[in-house]
């Protein structure tokens, strides 16, 4: 039965999935600076319209002329965000007041009041840096941790799941593997991204017609570029993305690897749901990575591309989730078993009682 909190906290999470896809469209639409100042729009709450509000903005903004489109979308996703950052506030509240309550998590919607105020920061900072790489990528992370622990709040609250027997450990540690190469994988992903690196391989599976290309890796990784100028496009050479594509693209193949093993084990421990469900979403992520680079990035799949990312991400959640809590049930049962054991043995021992 789903405790208080539950419809909440799956609301959320599913506006929090909302947030991540449009940030990804605003993004993909090169519209991270329509609006070049912070929480606002050119000094409105709204992208400027009327004449007096151009006006206004090409005062005030010279360098930055109104792109209407643009201003749309960022100021789209900063609305749904704002909505996003009140009900976790909201979460957070109804956690402190219900801490008593058996079963009401306390720590982990604190945990999410402290990401979602971060993500505040890193979405200023994202314009106010001009889309400095290093940030827009913690902001996608950001993004995708504030959505997988949400999820993992719902799933807490739900109550939907009755408790697996134990599972192998060599289960548990490879699916603590798999969520951490997941999250590597996603901001490998958001560097390609915010340095313009996801066309640097036109062709597949070679790269500019060979295995090896030439690449930079040293300058693709560097995490020491000047703040200041206009990230808009990218700064880095053809080499530095190549390397930055061809690490991502090599994260991808190690990921497939670490999936399939343990779609095996789910499916040796007998959960095949579980099993199939990790297969399907690396299939479709897999696919729609190839499709990127074969149509060269066609906004709706590479939107598509970072809905598949979290959906692989949320998939590992569940798994992780579950495979926990067999382990906390097997805790708790241990104690009753030997409970029980001492009582047995007790009896054996005075028979006549």
């Amino acid at each position: 039965m789903a405790r208080p909190g539950f419809r909440l906290a799956l609301l959320a999470t599913l506006l929090a999935l909302v947030v991540v896809l449009l940030g990804a469209y605003t993004r993909l639409t090169h519209a991270g600076l329509g609006c070049p100042d912070w929480p606002g729009c050119y000094g409105f709450i709204s992208v400027p319209n009327s004449e007096a509000q151009l006006a206004h903005a090409e005062l005030h903004f010279p360098d930055t002329p109104v792109e209407p489109h643009k201003g749309r979308n960022e100021m789209v996703h900063r609305y749904f965000a704002g909505t996003l950052a009140l009900m976790m506030v909201l979460l957070a509240a109804q956690a402190v007041r219900r801490r008593h309550q058996d079963g009401q998590p306390f720590k982990l919607p604190m945990l999410m009041l402290g990401v979602v105020v971060s993500q505040a920061a890193f979405g200023m900072w994202t314009v106010t840096l001009k889309l400095w790489p290093q940030v827009v990528t913690a902001h996608l992370l950001g993004g995708v941790t504030t959505l997988s622990l949400l999820f993992l709040l719902s799933l807490r609250l739900s109550g939907a799941f009755a408790p697996l027997p134990p599972l192998p450990a060599r289960l548990r540690y490879l699916a603590a593997v798999a969520l951490v190469l997941v999250g590597a994988q996603i901001a490998l992903g958001g560097w390609v991204s915010s340095n313009y690196a996801a066309i640097a391989c036109a062709d597949l599976p070679t790269c500019h017609g060979e295995w090896w290309p030439k690449a930079d890796f040293v300058n693709g990784f560097r995490l020491t570029q000047h703040i200041g100028p206009n990230y808009l496009g990218g700064q880095l050479d053809s080499d530095a993305r190549t390397a930055i594509h061809l690490t991502h693209r090599l994260g991808a193949v190690l990921l497939t690897v670490v999936l399939l093993a343990l779609a095996w084990q789910l499916k040796r421990a007998g959960l095949k749901g579980m099993a199939w469900l990790v297969l399907l979403a690396l299939a479709v992520q897999v696919a729609l990575g190839i499709s990127n680079v074969i149509f060269h990035l066609p906004l709706p799949i590479a939107v598509a591309h970072n809905a598949g990312g979290a959906a692989l991400m949320l998939t590992l959640v569940l798994v992780n989730y579950r495979a926990r809590s067999a382990l906390g049930w097997a805790v708790k049962a241990a104690p009753r078993r030997d409970l029980q054991a001492r009582h047995h043995g007790h009896g054996r021992l005075h028979p006549g009682k």
